[in-house]
């Protein structure tokens, strides 16, 4: 017995273990949940403009990747938390990046997820965003993106479409903030 608990303890120590991770004030977790699958974090940064740190980022995965575009593409459960660390940012001007987001995204051809980006932009529009906001835009594979404010379910939005799109606003070819993307990737 002493040693089956020996082997147990041994084992258990010997698991590497994620551990959160602070970066500009704001501890990202070492994993969220994804519907009822646990995802962890892959890396994150920070949203800059200019000289002003915007919000801190991280991207959570099913498995480590620094493969920008297999994430994009992947079916799989994910997320992304943003925590808003600056007062420079309202309801419209994250509104406004949102839609320059998903133009650049999917390289001007929002035509057929129209309905879809509006849905999703109005979640940022229903409660002004405040400095401290965490906002959590999980995919759940075959239910779509989950969309939280503070904890709150704001809205979900299905397709595969829609959830390239939005997940290429940080990782595809043109993102909001290269530095951002490669630090989500691990990098």
């Amino acid at each position: 017995m002493k040693l089956v608990l020996a082997t147990i303890i041994s084992l258990v120590m010997a698991i590497p273990t994620q551990a959160q991770v602070t970066i500009n004030g704001v501890t990202l977790p070492a994993t969220m949940k994804a519907g009822d699958a646990s995802v962890s974090l892959n890396g994150g940064g920070i949203r800059k403009k200019v000289f002003f740190k915007l919000y801190t980022g991280g991207l959570y995965l099913s498995e480590k990747s620094s493969d920008a575009a297999a994430i994009v593409n992947a079916d799989k459960a994910m997320a992304v938390k943003l925590q808003i660390t600056s007062s420079m940012i309202s309801s419209d001007n994250m509104s406004e990046a949102i839609l320059e987001g998903f133009e650049a995204s999917t390289g001007g051809k929002t035509e057929p997820l129209k309905a879809k980006i509006a849905a999703f932009v109005n979640t940022f529009k229903k409660d002004e965003i405040v400095e401290g906001n965490v906002f959590d835009i999980v995919y759940v594979p075959g239910k779509g993106v989950e969309s939280y404010k503070n904890g709150k379910l704001q809205g979900t939005i299905e397709g595969m479409d829609f959830k390239k799109a939005l997940f290429g606003i940080w990782l595809g070819s043109k993102p909001a903030d290269d530095d951002l993307k490669t630090a989500m990737l691990g990098k």
